[in-house]
């Protein structure tokens, strides 16, 4: 079994980067996309979140963009972002935990 959970002593208790950097990979998960930002991606900051997660796509993931209206694409990001975040700050979970979302990511054979 993967083991989901780093808690190594580079994280902080109730980090709060960490929690927002745990919320954006659990939005990505929630909507297919295969990202996952580790401890050396920069988070963007909170008041000019739209416009980095936008620029994030235009640099990184530009096929979307052909696909998707980017504001669409943001828009989806930040609300699946906010609806996890009372997940990973609920009675019992360590918020600073890192969380390997790719982990659970596993091929399926027969379904």
């Amino acid at each position: 079994m993967t083991n989901l959970i780093d808690s190594g002593n580079d994280i902080h208790a109730g980090s709060d980067a960490q929690l927002r950097r745990n919320a954006y990979n659990a939005a990505f998960h929630e909507l297919g996309l295969n990202w996952f930002w580790d401890a050396a991606f920069e988070l963007p900051c909170a008041d000019g979140e739209r416009d980095c997660v936008r620029d994030y796509l235009a640099q990184h993931q530009s096929h979307l963009l052909k696909a998707y209206d980017a504001e669409f694409l943001v828009d989806a990001i930040l609300a699946a972002k906010e609806r996890c975040v009372p997940q990973l700050t609920a009675p019992g979970c360590n918020p600073a935990a890192a969380i390997d979302w790719r982990a659970l990511r596993q091929h399926q054979v027969g379904v």
